[in-house]
């Protein structure tokens, strides 16, 4: 297994409830304002993350930071770079072309309006906040996880099987 895998969000949609705490939290963490409650937000909401929610399912889809990102490919400015274990979007150089819209496999590339430009945006995994992604931190039926370190977190999977194993044989054997 690759020791240096990018980073992500992933959700658990039989957790998600659909409260949309975690586009909020998006949106604040987001904010060039500071924000202290919901109340006084005086600005349009503009989660990097989007909630689906269907009578179905309620789950929010975000960038997964693909290993081979198509979007990255595809951005003929080259807007779209690999920065440490994330891939992002420079909104200053993105022409608003829509290449990476059309090639992510997660619908996860929104257009947004910045300075009177359109520009690509997406889940950025809160590059600017120490204790990580806010919309795991906000979420109260813990629906998400951030997966930093894919490696650990495929071993403690792996542990947890083996153990729910051991528990079945001795029932049956």
């Amino acid at each position: 297994m690759h020791s240096h895998l990018n980073s992500f969000v992933t959700a658990d949609a039989k957790k998600c409830v659909g409260c949309r705490s975690c586009e909020v939290a998006c949106a604040v963490a987001h904010s060039k304002k500071e924000i202290k409650t919901v109340g006084n937000m005086d600005v349009p909401i503009m989660s990097r993350l989007y909630l689906v929610k269907t009578p179905e399912v309620s789950v929010p889809v975000q960038c997964r930071n693909c290993e081979d990102a198509l979007c990255l490919r595809s951005c003929p400015v080259s807007a779209i770079k690999k920065q440490g274990n994330r891939i992002v979007i420079d909104e200053t150089n993105c022409i608003g072309c829509k290449s990476c819209i059309l090639v992510c496999p997660f619908g996860a590339i929104e257009l947004i309006t910045v300075n009177n430009t359109v520009v690509a945006s997406k889940c950025d995994l809160c590059s600017e906040r120490s204790q990580g992604p806010a919309c795991v931190e906000a979420c109260p039926h813990n629906a998400l996880k951030y997966v930093a370190d894919i490696g650990r977190d495929q071993s403690e999977r792996r542990i947890a099987a083996a153990k729910r194993l051991a528990e079945v044989k001795e029932k049956y054997i």
